[in-house]
């Protein structure tokens, strides 16, 4: 309930609120910043239940669960692929809830969106989740794993796109977004969404380099976490 809950909360509070400001370049005529929001709030709603699901790496470890499993004749390679699916599956789960709200801002869905999108989904969960294990293997305290959170993933995030576009931003900002792999996934979520109905989106990367950098970012990231867990000693 804590991973919809607080993105609807930030996109219903922060959506309201800059709405009547909203002017920015590159973005289609007439388009809400609620609207424009949306994909944004669906990452945000993936990159919470990544890092819920991935926490718990580091109580386990702590109570001597991991321990057990890590001395089972399997290998670490298939450990991490298990616990980067079963974080993308409630990731993915979650993510699907915020698609029933698509109509109310404005987005029309068809089956081929809908689709579309729940494959992104796929990918961005797989990869949100691989990254929140890289970071989870390597801290032995839930502490410092909510310091790296607020640390790196939010402003991994908010240099996504999806809060507000690449266009009009200062230099170093726009490099830093453009080198942002997370950036493609909300720019595939953009075009997906918006399948069924065509507008002209400026500003944001092809549909095609999109998918390329998201699995791109799936691979590195899951084999980030592999190589983590091996170089991680079976005991704390």
């Amino acid at each position: 309930m804590s991973a919809v809950t607080q993105p609807l909360i930030f996109w219903l509070l922060l959506g309201g609120g800059l709405n009547a400001s909203f002017k920015p370049s590159g973005v289609p005529e007439g388009t809400s910043y609620i609207e424009y929001f949306y994909p944004g709030i669906i990452t945000l709603a993936l990159l919470f239940t990544a890092i819920f699901a991935t926490i718990s790496i580091v109580q386990d470890r702590r109570e001597g669960f991991l321990q057990g499993v890590l001395v089972a004749p399997i290998s670490r390679w298939v450990l991490v692929l298990g616990q980067a699916l079963g974080g993308t599956t409630l990731a993915l789960f979650q993510g699907a809830l915020f698609l029933f709200l698509a109509p109310i801002v404005g987005v029309p869905l068809s089956p081929l969106s809908v689709f579309s999108v729940l494959g992104v989904m796929l990918a961005l969960s797989f990869g949100l989740t691989n990254l929140g294990l890289m970071i989870a293997w390597r801290m032995d305290s839930t502490q410092g794993f909510h310091a790296i959170m607020n640390l790196i993933l939010i402003p991994v995030w908010l240099l996504s796109g999806a809060f507000f576009p690449v266009s009009g931003v200062p230099i170093l900002l726009e490099w830093a977004m453009k080198l942002n792999p997370l950036t493609y996934g909300v720019a595939a979520l953009r075009r997906c969404l918006y399948f069924n109905a065509p507008v002209t989106v400026e500003e944001i990367p092809q549909l095609t380099l999109s998918l390329l950098v998201t699995g791109l970012f799936c691979v590195v990231t899951y084999l980030g976490a592999a190589r983590t867990a091996y170089r991680r000693p079976n005991v704390a």
